[in-house]
């Protein structure tokens, strides 16, 4: 697995030549939210689907 300094390179040679230090923050920042989700649903720390649903329609 490459090491988290290559892929966050290999991340901003795909932006726009124009992209602004905001989009970079912003492409790192989704990034890190979806490994963390990845992370925790291995590890089992998710609610299921139909338990979510019981909390929000009440």
């Amino acid at each position: 697995m490459a090491t988290t300094k290559k892929q966050a390179l290999e991340m901003i040679k795909k932006l726009p030549e124009k992209a602004t230090w905001d989009d970079i923050m912003y492409e790192i920042y989704v990034r890190k939210k979806i490994e963390a989700g990845i992370k925790a649903a291995d590890e089992g720390r998710v609610v299921p689907h139909e338990e979510v649903k019981k909390r929000f329609i009440r």
